[in-house]
């Protein structure tokens, strides 16, 4: 299939070039980013969608998603499909998406959850929105760059899914960041916590899968000084796109809107920029209730 991938950055580049390894035909492009192996380098995002049969795009925000495909869509062939797997919020992607079905387009928005470490093993989860005929064209690539891709409805529910699945994240790695430092205090042992919860009521991914206490469980960016394996300003945007679509459909999110407060102060505030989301334990660790 020939493939236009815009936006190679530490998500894009390695999905590109699983893509490429599989034997696609992919023409990149990046502001910045280089071109990963196998990849044919575009002048521009219009150069990368001529002629292409999907045209994906990994970006930061709806704003530059808007700016892309603008550019891109009047290149594209009738027919073709634009899947946009970028974390923008749920207004971006709807207008998107109808902007690309005027032009007599596909559109898909795909958001992805696990990290870089998911997108270079090709084991990343899709959460896609759109028309079920544009999500059997790419449903083939997403077996490529993950492990499942779930069609969850209209334009804007894969958007949608990936904030609703990242509001719950945010929220339980708080808690759970919360309780062991909790348990510190009260002289709890953080090994029998974790075996205590992992196998009872308060068993959750944050605890079972990625705890945040280092030495325990699963390995973890905790043992690993917290480098971010999902950094907290992204869960921070995450968390912000949440109470933004909350606002637009006037949902009561209070424990939402809560981990966004926490989380901005984490980023913005103390330490936490450029630091795993599941930092906040030796935050609460060394901090009193006051």
């Amino acid at each position: 299939m020939k493939i236009g991938f815009i936006g190679l950055g530490n998500m894009g580049g390695p999905m590109a070039a699983n893509l490429a390894r599989a034997g696609h035909q992919i023409a990149g492009f990046d502001l910045v980013a280089p071109c990963p192996e196998g990849v044919t380098k575009a002048a521009s995002a219009s150069e990368a969608a001529t002629g292409a049969e999907v045209v994906i795009t990994m970006l930061p925000n709806g704003a530059i998603l808007r700016a892309v495909a603008a550019e891109a869509i009047p290149a594209m062939a009738a027919g073709a499909v634009l899947c946009d797997c970028s974390t923008v919020d749920v207004e971006s992607a709807r207008a998107v998406a109808d902007q690309a079905q005027a032009a007599g387009l596909g559109a898909l928005d795909a958001p992805v959850s696990g990290g870089v470490g998911g997108a270079t093993a090709g084991t990343l989860t899709f959460m896609v929105g759109g028309s079920d005929a544009a999500f059997a064209t790419v449903q083939p690539l997403f077996e490529i760059m993950g492990q499942k891709s779930v069609h969850c409805g209209a334009a804007g529910a894969g958007q949608a899914a990936k904030i609703c699945n990242n509001m719950i994240l945010g929220a339980t790695m708080a808690v759970t960041c919360e309780a062991f430092a909790l348990a510190d205090k009260l002289g709890l042992d953080r090994a029998r916590m974790f075996d205590v919860v992992s196998t009872s009521s308060g068993y959750s991914w944050s605890m079972n899968a990625y705890c945040p206490a280092p030495g325990i469980g699963p390995q973890s960016p905790a043992d690993n000084d917290y480098k971010p394996g999902f950094a907290a300003e992204l869960m921070l945007k995450d968390l912000r796109l949440s109470q933004q679509a909350a606002e637009a459909v006037n949902a009561d999110t209070p424990m939402g809107a809560r981990a966004t407060e926490l989380y901005a102060s984490f980023v913005e505030a103390e330490d936490g920029k450029g630091r795993d989301f599941s930092a906040l334990l030796p935050r609460f660790a060394a901090r009193s209730r006051s």
